[in-house]
């Protein structure tokens, strides 16, 4: 089979946007059940207008449904988990350095 003939099906470029066949319902928004416009970026569910926000990511604009968006960078709790952790493996390396060097000298 040629690579042409292979992909006869595919002439079509798919987009990011919900694709609804002559068979398929509408697709409903996951959160109130109205008409989706498009799938979230984050969870891939199918979103309304009202239930998304718009963020950048980078030179594109992206719609997030309203849980994500609560959910991812809203909250500071896991940076300073990871910003605790740091310093703590720093300060017990410090320590276990010291614990070694007066071993060794003493």
């Amino acid at each position: 089979m040629t690579p042409s003939a292979r992909h006869a099906g595919y002439a079509t470029r798919m987009t990011g946007a919900l694709q609804h066949a002559d068979d398929d319902s509408v697709a409903r928004c996951v959160h109130c059940g109205a008409e989706a416009a498009g799938p979230c970026a984050s969870c891939h569910e199918p979103v309304c207008g009202d239930c998304s926000t718009l963020t950048e990511g980078g030179v594109r604009v992206w719609a997030i449904c309203l849980e994500c968006d609560r959910r991812k960078g809203r909250r500071l709790g896991g940076a300073w988990r990871g910003l605790l952790l740091w310093l703590a493996a720093i300060l017990v390396g410090l320590a276990l350095a010291n614990w070694i060097l007066g071993r060794l000298v003493g």
